[in-house]
Order: C-alpha cells, then structure tokens, then sequence
C-alpha cells in the first residue's frame, strides 16, 4: 500500500463580514451573549459568491502550495450539504472550473464531520493505489438554509470553504482514523428537503408526508430551516470526541502529549475547552477559528487547517489530530504526521 501525505492547503471565505453587533439588529441578542456562550465573534456571509467559486477558490490555492496542476487530479472529493444545486454536484462543477479533467468527482454529505470523512476517504484511495493526487474540499453556505428570525441558530452560523491536496509519500503522513455515526440521534440537528408530491398521491397522503410532529406530539409543517438541539449536541460532543481522539491514539500507540497540534470542528469555543479538559491537553495546542468564521459546518476542519498550516507553528515530524463532529450524528479523528 502506498503512504499518503499532506501536500497543501488553501481557504475561502465570503468578503461580507457580519459581526454580533449587526445580528443584534435582527434578533433578540448581544454581542457579550454570544461571545461568552459561543465563543463567535463575527461570521463571512455570501451576499455574490457561490458555493463553486469559493470552493474553486480555495481549490486553487491548496493546488499553488502543493505544487501541483488541476490536470495532476485523479480525484476530487467535496464535502457539502449545501450545493449550489443538487445537480450536478459540487465536485462536477469545481472539476470544469479548474479544468481538472482527469479527475473523477464526487460529493460526500456528513454535515460537520464531512471533510473528516471525505480527507479518510482520499487517504485510502491513495493506499489502494486507485488515485495518486487527491482534492478534497470542506464547503457550505448555510445562511441560506438559516433562518434569521431564529436567534438560536442564526447567530452561530457561516459560509465559507477550505481546502487540502493529498498525495504520495515515502514516509507514512496518514496514521490512522476513527470513525462513527449515532443515527438513533439524527433528530437533534435536522432539515427537511423539497416537499414530497408527485400525481399518484391522494391529497391526505401529501399533507401527512410533509408534516411533522413538535415535542407535544401536534402536527406541524416540515421547516425548510436547519434545527438543532443545542444542549444534546453538547453533551454528545464533548464525550464523543475525546473518545474519538483517544481510540486513534490507542491504535496509534501515541499519547495525547505527543499531539503538537489539534484541529477540531469549530462549532462552539466551550466544546473546544471541554474536549481539551477531558484530554488533559493544554488549549495552547488548540487551533480557534470559531471567533472569525463562526461554525461552517464541513468548511469548519478545513478552515482551521489552513490557517494552521499558515501560522508558521507547524515543523516537519510533528503531530495533527483532525477531529469533526455534527449532524447525523457522525463524527470522526485522523491522526496526521508532517512529512
């Protein structure tokens, strides 16, 4: 089997910047209520760019550090759940753009884990020997799936896109990976797609299937708007998580102190602290990006990871534990070495 190693990375986010401030102005909240309970400061928003241009554009970027050409792809891997259409897919679109026609493409939908995924994914095509240069994106634009009269959910929310470029190594870069998913607790971060409705059913089949029942068992319209159960999904990450982490780590036969840097989902800064707690890692390791990006779902992982790698923190040998977390419920860890 061939080893597998990070070549590059690259990011992508909207110029439009809306800070706690300006959502104060639409909901009922405040700039030290979501700064303390979140950790987000302010978030980019798409107002004219597309799901495909800033995944292009961080595409590119990752391809300039890695020194590679689009026609250097065997594959491209884009991790959504908010494509610009449902088809073709996002991958299909970044392959035209860049013009990467000797990559196959497909997109993978596990909302916060899904670059996770789609980064697993690529390594071992790469150990297979069924691809030797991967692309593979972390994107969303979730303010349109946001519902902004919500104070709950709007203010935790951003668009964006990141980027990474795998490829051959003599030296193993990919360690190992844990993966998982709960769908017994799929309800606690939902949204419901188009309205079932075709000519063969009868008017009472149409309306049951697209109602839904609210916590008092009453009959209600399915919401077009991403929902999520903040408490559960706090509960079920910082356990999780850490699980996650330590399983690799075990396989790994390697310790939480020999972890130089962590990359987790920056869904929630106090998520973040309590991984960090239940590990006995010092939050110095921590790579945060919550403040500036707020929670971008799939592009969350990929965000970090560039700004990590450009921060000038990152030497040859070192050690990065990537973690996601979210919808699904899913979640996954790989352990990475710089080679």
């Amino acid at each position: 089997m061939s080893e597998v190693k990070l070549l590059g990375t690259g990011a992508s986010v909207p110029e439009k910047i809306v800070t706690n401030h300006d959502l104060a102005r639409l909901v009922e909240t405040s700039d030290e209520w979501i700064r303390t309970r979140t950790g987000i400061c302010r978030r980019h928003i798409v107002t004219g760019e597309s799901l495909t241009s800033m995944s292009v554009d961080a595409a590119k970027k990752a391809l300039d550090a890695s020194g590679l050409s689009p026609l250097n792809l065997d594959m491209i891997i884009v991790a959504t759940l908010t494509p610009d259409e449902p088809l073709p897919n996002a991958s299909s679109a970044v392959q035209k753009a860049l013009g990467a026609v000797n990559a196959f493409c497909f997109d993978l939908s596990a909302a916060c884990s899904g670059f996770v995924y789609a980064l697993g994914c690529g390594a071992m095509y790469i150990k297979g020997g069924a691809a030797k240069h991967v692309l593979v994106i972390g994107a969303e634009i979730l303010s349109k799936i946001v519902n902004w009269e919500d104070r709950t959910t709007c203010i935790l929310f951003g668009d964006g896109a990141g980027a990474a470029v795998l490829g051959p190594s003599e030296e193993p870069g990919f360690l190992g990976m844990s993966m998982g998913t709960d769908g017994s607790r799929g309800h606690t971060l939902k949204m419901f797609e188009r309205d079932i409705d075709n000519p063969f059913m009868t008017d009472a089949q149409r309306a049951a299937a697209n109602m839904e029942a609210d916590a008092d068992g009453n009959l209600r319209p399915k919401s077009r708007y991403v929902y999520m159960d903040g408490s559960e999904v706090f509960k079920f990450a910082v356990k999780k998580v850490p699980e996650s982490i330590q399983q690799v780590l075990k396989e790994q036969q390697v310790t939480v102190e020999d972890v130089d840097h962590f990359v987790l989902h920056q869904a929630n800064y106090r998520i973040i602290e309590s991984v960090a707690k239940r590990l006995k890692a010092s939050m110095d390791k921590f790579i945060i990006t919550i403040d500036e990006y707020g929670n971008t779902s799939a592009a969350s992982v990929p965000l970090a990871l560039d700004e990590l790698m450009h921060s000038g923190k990152v030497k040859k040998g070192e050690l990065i534990m990537i973690s996601g977390f979210g919808g699904g419920l899913t979640w996954g860890s790989i352990l990475m070495r710089i080679v």
